[in-house]
């Protein structure tokens, strides 16, 4: 019998797709001027939204602006830990509008927030869990980046390597099924070739009952998912890693966010937890 997974409620920060667009290509999955639809966009965002607020989770949005089409992804513009703001720094130039509005969101929430001095993409390479924060880097965060994360937020960082261009984020390559802040045992879902030899073995040896995603999964944004502790929101195309998570007694909720794979991103990037 799997053992009994107990949800714990969510602040969440998320932007309407307003304005998304595949306007340039500054990952593997984007290409220039490919065409949108915008209103599939926007029924998969709200469907997201929606199954977030029906779990009882809290949402909060910013308000989107028409010459940043990523600005969707939520997910990179912070890491907010012990109610710390540790904003972004983005590696791609079309991006780093972002970083001012979302910085003023949450200093007008009554944040403080503190600008990175190097590359740092938020929640996109930065996960905590199990009293550390897992660091990517590789393709955008930096090394130093890591460094200045930890004397932040006083909490240990452990550096892990991306070395496959399509997981070019830890967070497609990576997601926490349970932080361990509820009593269970801190665990996670990843794909073991994102990352380099070194990295692969610390995870093995953190997380020794991590679910272990296969290339296609990965590739169809599974590992993009958000875990409350009980329920996952994942993407329906997994059906493998769907499956697993069932059997490992969490509750997947398939919600589609197509649309979103065309700029490199899913559930996860466009969702930014609020850890108060």
């Amino acid at each position: 019998m799997p053992p009994s997974r107990v949800p714990r409620p969510r602040r969440y920060l998320v932007c309407e797709p307003r304005y998304f667009d595949v306007k340039y290509a500054i990952n593997p999955w984007m290409s220039e001027n490919t065409e949108v639809d915008q209103d599939l966009a926007r029924s998969q965002w709200n469907a997201l939204t929606d199954a977030y607020r029906a779990l009882g989770h809290k949402v909060e949005s910013v308000e989107p602006h028409a010459e940043l089409p990523d600005m969707v992804f939520a997910a990179n513009c912070a890491l907010v830990l012990d109610g710390k703001v540790f904003g972004s720094r983005f590696h791609a130039p079309q991006r780093r509008l972002e970083e001012e509005v979302y910085a003023a969101w949450f200093k007008v929430a009554g944040f403080e927030v503190h600008r990175p001095g190097s590359v740092c993409e938020g929640e996109g390479d930065l996960v905590p869990v199990g009293g550390r924060i897992l660091a990517g880097t590789g393709f955008r965060t930096t090394t130093e980046a890591h460094r200045e994360v930890q004397e932040f937020f006083g909490v240990p960082v452990t550096g892990l390597q991306l070395v496959d261009p399509y997981f070019y984020h830890l967070d497609t390559a990576l997601f926490v099924l349970d932080d361990g802040s509820d009593g269970q045992p801190a665990n996670i879902a990843y794909y073991p070739e994102a990352f380099s030899p070194g990295s692969l073995a610390v995870l093995r040896r953190l997380f020794p009952d991590a679910v272990v995603a296969t290339r296609e999964d990965a590739m169809a944004f599974g590992l993009n998912s958000v875990s409350d502790g009980r329920h996952v929101l994942v993407a329906p195309q997994a059906k493998g890693l769907v499956a697993q998570l069932a059997e490992h007694g969490y509750d997947p909720v398939p919600v589609d966010m197509s649309e979103f794979h065309k700029a490199g991103g899913g559930i996860k990037c466009c969702t930014q937890e609020i850890r108060a």
